[in-house]
């Protein structure tokens, strides 16, 4: 980290920035007569001064671009060509709020201009520093390889001072599958149950949800059984560390 630190780019992109952390739907409110007039902003208490580069690269659910159809789930023709047609006018919809917030952001907010224009690469190691206890191990040792595998395309001067041995590269592997069979579950999960990564669910729908969550968390654990009969590496205990929520 002090040898990025000392990179020039890296420093220009690091101006001290004060900004909302968390520009998702549920912390914005708009007037229901008028809603492109915003009437309120809630969830300020985790806000701080940090350096302009964790900011640059965040996008908000109103802007992010929808996940695309699953095929094994289009029936027949029919639902498939409805289906296509309302993920293609989702798609537009979605398109346009990217490109806008991509354009004010990088345009209208000059502290994250320089950031915005760099390979995130180069930020991604700081974002740890304080996610770690969030996004694991793995993940933070996967950054370090990708940082040491790309130092000289990045234009970092030296060498890397991180060089994992054979062994190391060879248990991180393992550690990282399991890493990513996690975030496979958890995306699965929060779309299956129509939540986001922390479990929020509105009262309304909770009953349904939870009937949901248990139906998922048994085919999960059914799942398991039968990898762990074939030999597959997968039991049920290791499921059991892997699912990602408290509720059983």
């Amino acid at each position: 980290m002090q040898s990025l630190s000392a990179d020039k780019r890296i420093e220009n992109a690091a101006a001290p920035t004060l900004l909302h952390p968390d520009f998702h739907k549920r912390n914005i409110y708009v007037s229901a007569e008028e809603p492109t007039i915003i009437t309120g902003l809630i969830d300020w208490q985790t806000t701080s001064i940090e350096p302009a580069f964790l900011y640059a690269n965040e996008t908000p659910d109103f802007a992010a671009l929808p996940e695309p159809p699953e095929e094994d789930l289009l029936e027949n023709g029919h639902i498939k060509t409805e289906i296509s047609r309302q993920k293609e006018r989702e798609l537009k919809d979605a398109s346009i709020c990217y490109q806008t917030y991509d354009v004010v952001m990088t345009a209208l907010v000059p502290k994250l201009r320089p950031a915005r224009l760099l390979d995130p690469t180069l930020f991604r190691l700081f974002h740890y520093c304080h996610t770690t206890w969030r996004d694991s191990a793995p993940a933070l040792r996967q950054e370090l390889i990708e940082l040491s595998t790309r130092w000289a395309e990045l234009g970092l001067e030296g060498s890397c001072p991180h060089s994992p041995t054979e062994a190391e590269l060879k248990q991180h592997t393992r550690d990282y599958e399991d890493f990513e069979a996690v975030q496979a579950l958890k995306l699965w999960l929060r779309n299956s149950l129509d939540t986001n990564s922390d479990g929020w669910i509105p009262n309304e729908e909770w009953e349904a949800a939870r009937v949901a969550h248990r139906a998922a968390y048994d085919d999960w654990i059914q799942t398991a059984k039968e990898a762990g009969s074939r030999g597959e590496g997968m039991t049920v205990a290791k499921a059991e560390k892997m699912w990602p929520f408290d509720a059983r």
